[in-house]
């Protein structure tokens, strides 16, 4: 397995990474697959005997139950934590009142907890948000990201499915405020889809982030 550094960082992940959308089934997920936890828990396996250390999950991922399956996979096969490089995100709807949605300080900091809880973990390595927020100004989702890594709970920082202007105004803002900066970006990139390649991917290259692609 080939390992590379993740952004700007010391830290090593391996080049593939096993995403856990199709852990479990619920909800509308259940069109992108039904994996229950005995296959979930031989696909972990399988990967990380191949070399794998990265796992990206997401909270919304069959309704919380992908990121549960994900911490019991890890507890059954007895593997140590802290030889994983674990990813999840925030931003999707994960309840019917107003505020169980988005990425402001209040969502962020309840759901890294829901997070944790299900994962049955102290920490997350990788805290993504899932996507751009436009009711929310990016210095208070940037603030409320920067104290999950100065408590600990999260290792570092990234972003999904933002536009360029998105991220290179994010990092102006935590280099402004000295706050935690995004380390990668996940973005959709296929041999149809190659729109990343125009701005998204120059600007990755510039300022030293790190690229997911689904």
């Amino acid at each position: 397995m080939k390992y590379n550094l993740l952004g700007n960082t010391g830290l090593k992940v391996s080049e593939l990474c096993l995403g856990t959308m199709t852990f479990g089934g619920k909800g509308m997920w259940t069109a992108i697959g039904t994996l229950p936890q005995d296959e979930v828990d031989t696909l972990v396996k399988k990967s990380v005997d191949a070399g794998i250390n990265f796992i990206d999950t997401a909270n919304v991922y069959s309704e919380g139950l992908s990121e549960q399956m994900t911490g019991a996979a890890i507890r059954n096969l007895g593997l140590h934590r802290d030889d994983l490089v674990i990813a999840t995100k925030v931003r999707g709807k994960m309840g019917a009142g107003p505020n169980q949605t988005g990425l402001t300080r209040k969502h962020i900091l309840q759901q890294v907890d829901e997070s944790l809880q299900r994962l049955q973990m102290d920490y997350i390595d990788l805290y993504q948000i899932h996507g751009f927020d436009p009711l929310t100004p990016l210095e208070e989702t940037l603030h409320a990201l920067d104290t999950l890594v100065s408590t600990g709970k999260v290792r570092y920082i990234g972003c999904s499915n933002l536009a360029a202007w998105h991220i290179m105004k994010a990092l102006g803002i935590s280099e402004r405020n000295h706050l935690a900066k995004f380390v990668s970006l996940q973005a959709y990139y296929t041999i149809a889809g190659r729109d990343i390649e125009r701005e998204i991917v120059p600007l990755l290259k510039d300022q030293q982030l790190g690229l997911m692609v689904w």
